[in-house]
């Protein structure tokens, strides 16, 4: 066996911006890991390779070829399953969840993925869970993901106590955390905490660039505060940036 290249799957599927596991040199070269052959290997990282470009036939052919090399590899089923739900085939997302979970009921990835999976069905209790599992093993990197994936799904049912508990961990765990950071600012918002919401859209604006929603957010908090210099180029910026969006005619109105 051989160190090989692998991404770590979390591929953007609605509650996290893509992440990717990578070494600590700033580089962007993917981290090494062990456990496949390298039939096994290759075709699992050409397969995640197409599926991060959309050619979901020529991931499919390549990930069938790395489960044949090696049956026993939990990453190649959980990008399996990854790739079933791009295909909008839930029924063999979840076969593959869960297999690559028999294989390594810890592997973090995995219980991340399924987490998010599990969420987006509305099966809340088990995605937590899921993500709780994730967080808690030592072996996991980046802890945070899972943790501030667990708060947003807890925001999607309306769970705004709960969320803020996950996000505030998160946080605690790695200040950068851009989506715990932004949920914080509105959580704050909803919570009339508007200093407090300034304060982490702010924290969010250092590391993340401005979106409609995080615009129209800052709007509204500008209106609490009175900032009306900060307010027009807030105003100004969703016009000009996202003129299209719900938000920018929201403002029109």
């Amino acid at each position: 066996m051989r160190k090989i290249a692998l991404i770590n799957l979390l591929l953007c599927l609605g509650l996290i911006a893509c992440n990717q596991t990578t070494d600590s040199s700033g580089s962007g070269a993917i981290r090494p890991t062990t456990g496949t052959n390298d039939v096994a290997a290759v075709n699992l990282n050409l397969g995640v390779e197409y599926l991060r470009l959309g050619q979901y036939e020529k991931a499919l052919s390549k990930l069938e070829k790395a489960r044949e090399a090696d049956e026993n590899y939990p990453p190649t089923y959980n990008t399996l399953a990854i790739l079933y739900q791009r295909l909008g085939d839930k029924v063999k997302a979840e076969a593959n969840y869960q297999h690559a979970l028999r294989l390594n009921s810890s592997d973090a990835s995995t219980l991340n993925n399924y987490g998010q999976f599990l969420c987006q069905e509305g099966r809340y209790d088990e995605a937590e869970a899921s993500f709780l599992k994730a967080a808690r093993n030592p072996l996991y990197s980046t802890p945070e993901t899972a943790l501030a994936n667990a708060g947003t799904c807890a925001m999607a049912q309306g769970n705004l106590e709960t969320a803020e508990r996950y996000f505030r961990s998160a946080l605690e765990q790695n200040p950068g955390v851009a989506v715990a950071l932004i949920q914080m600012a509105q959580i704050s918002y909803t919570n009339a905490s508007y200093m407090s919401a300034r304060a982490y859209l702010q924290r969010y604006l250092e590391i993340s660039q401005h979106t409609a929603k995080s615009l129209w957010l800052g709007i509204n908090i500008e209106r609490e505060l009175g900032d009306k210099n900060l307010l027009a180029s807030y105003e100004l910026l969703l016009k000009n940036k996202f003129p299209q969006s719900k938000e920018a005619s929201l403002l029109e109105k």
